[in-house]
């Protein structure tokens, strides 16, 4: 039997997820759900490709915005050399496995300390204490 200080908490989540010093999951967990994978590592991804495309990326847009709408005939060379850097960098499986550690590790902070380092949006209530 349990006495009245034990307070056993029930979850519709398993322990990884709703466990950790904040309740919001295993710091240690290196588990993955679907959604993680293909949209939040996905994201990231795309994120860090843009970035270490960043010249090819930016030639591309600054095409864009001298030609206006006869952009899709005037750029296809930039749009080429675009699309040819991104997709190098998302078909790279190394490229992946250091993406997801980024995530795992941003995560794993997340769940030890509470705090996010993605900024609310707006509009957003902020968390309540």
């Amino acid at each position: 039997m349990s006495s009245e200080n034990e307070q056993q908490q029930y979850s519709v989540l398993p322990k990884s997820m709703s466990g950790g010093p904040h309740g919001l999951g295993d710091p240690t967990s290196k588990d993955l759900r679907v959604v993680e994978k293909e949209v939040v590592i996905g994201k990231i991804m795309k994120k860090v490709a843009h970035e270490r495309c960043r010249e090819v990326v930016k030639a591309f847009n600054e095409c864009g915005k001298n030609n206006g709408l006869l952009m899709p005939f005037k750029c296809r060379k930039e749009n080429d050399q675009m699309k040819k850097c991104l997709t190098r960098w998302y078909q790279d499986d190394e490229f992946r496995a250091e993406c997801t550690q980024m995530y795992l590790d941003e995560r794993s902070e997340y769940r030890r300390t509470g705090i996010s380092k993605i900024p609310p949006k707006r509009g957003a209530k902020p968390p309540q204490s």
